[in-house]
């Protein structure tokens, strides 16, 4: 019998090996490192698991075999369209927007074409200038805040984190200021991931189309006229399809820097010295939360474009690997000590690796929105404190994203700018 077991043709374990793993259930939210560690300890670096309706998957836990599997797209490939378990997929699968099929996207388009479309969408965000962009976040941040900061409390993710991403990337895509508002709800809703999910969706689909119109009729100087004026020859629907696409990668992850970088300095008294006045820590704050705290924990995914070994693994052709980027980066191979948390060190995975990686203007954009989105809280809020003890938070139960599900804090109330 092979590795695999054979309920759905490709599988995992034999009578005598630990069973594979559900990938679901509340461990993901309440404790991730834990769990990552007990299915590293049984199973090694790349560990069999299941996925709703019980699709067989392997999860690269190790640091060194994630490294392999991003860097080698000729043997795992990102194109969907490799897996062995389509027909076992029913139309309503709920994961189906995350590992969908015939997406005319970046993040399944494969070799020169890809290469063509990340110099795209890396030329366009180049083209944004930091100074405008940290400006649009401080314009968002301060209106944000003067609407909660008279009350002396709030919940800092539903009003100010899950806000702040999607209103400054519509404006340097192009929308309409009035337009932000309409575009934040949707994308909450698509990640939310219950009944207002698809209409969210709709409404973000909708709403590129009509920028790109309008971008066609009447260029200007943002991300989507850009991308149209590409020399490369992309259609206003790739064009559309990869809009999307960065606004939210760049949205739910940036939220949850936010979200989570806060809770680390509110919680941790080593970070307690920055939150009057101090600006250095905000910034290790930040890069301690992307390799101890990652937003995005697993992604899917790679298939495997023929029979081959990892981790002592047999993979069989179409076997999809998820991406385990919480597990490596905590990997004990690599971890050797807390000092690779500090002074810089961003070797961690949580921006991808290879060349589907996020494209590095991205990070940049992503980076300044998060830092100058908790630098504005610190200096307008400077006594804020968390209104419920540190062990009542709560994430969201997702295996993918890790964020909190609210952010609670108490402040002296300030009078709005």
């Amino acid at each position: 019998m092979s590795e695999h077991n054979t309920a759905h043709g490709t599988a995992h374990g034999t009578a005598d090996a630990p069973a594979p793993v559900p990938l679901s259930g509340p461990r993901f939210a309440t404790e991730p490192a834990t769990l990552y560690r007990e299915m590293r300890r049984d199973h090694g670096a790349v560990a069999p698991v299941v996925l709703d309706g019980d699709i067989p998957a392997w999860l690269v836990l190790g640091y060194r075999e994630l490294h392999q599997v991003t860097g080698d797209p000729a043997l795992f490939s990102r194109d969907s369209e490799l897996w062995n378990q389509w027909e076992h997929i029913p139309a309503d699968w709920p994961l189906l927007p995350m590992i969908g099929r015939k997406q005319p996207s970046i993040l399944y388009t494969v070799g020169e074409r890809h290469r063509q479309r990340a110099a795209m969408i890396s030329h366009a965000l180049e083209a944004v200038d930091p100074f405008e962009l940290k400006a649009h976040a401080e314009q968002f941040a301060d209106e944000l805040i003067d609407g909660f900061c008279g009350k002396g409390e709030c919940d800092i993710i539903a009003d100010y984190a899950m806000m702040l991403p999607v209103r400054v990337l519509a404006r340097i895509y192009g929308f309409p200021d009035e337009q932000g508002p309409g575009l934040v709800s949707a994308m909450n809703d698509m990640i939310d991931g219950r009944e207002r999910a698809l209409a969210g969706q709709q409404h973000l689909a909708g709403s590129m189309v009509g920028l790109l119109a309008a971008k066609h009729t009447a260029p200007g100087e943002d991300v989507a006229s850009y991308m149209l004026q590409d020399p490369s020859g992309f259609t206003a629907e790739e064009v559309a399809q990869d809009l999307m696409v960065m606004m939210a990668a760049g949205h739910q992850p940036t939220a949850d820097w936010i979200g989570n970088s806060l809770r680390l300095m509110l919680t941790d008294d080593r970070f307690a010295a920055s939150l009057f006045g101090g600006r250095h820590s905000v910034a290790e704050a930040m890069n301690e939360v992307l390799w101890e705290d990652a937003p995005t924990q697993n992604v899917a995914g790679r298939w495997a474009t023929r029979d081959t070994r990892l981790g002592d693994r047999h993979i069989r052709s179409g076997d999809l690997l998820l991406l385990g980027v919480g597990a490596a980066n905590a990997d004990p191979q690599v971890r050797t000590d807390a000092s690779v948390l500090t002074g810089g060190n961003s070797a961690h995975f949580s921006f991808g690796h290879g060349e589907h990686r996020c494209p590095f203007p991205a990070q940049e954009v992503a980076e300044v929105i998060a830092r100058t989105g908790i630098e504005v809280v610190l200096d307008r809020l400077p006594d804020i404190d968390l209104a419920t003890p540190a062990a009542a938070l709560t994430r969201r139960p997702s295996p993918w994203l890790r964020g909190l599900t609210d952010l609670p804090v108490r402040f002296t109330p300030t009078p709005a700018l």
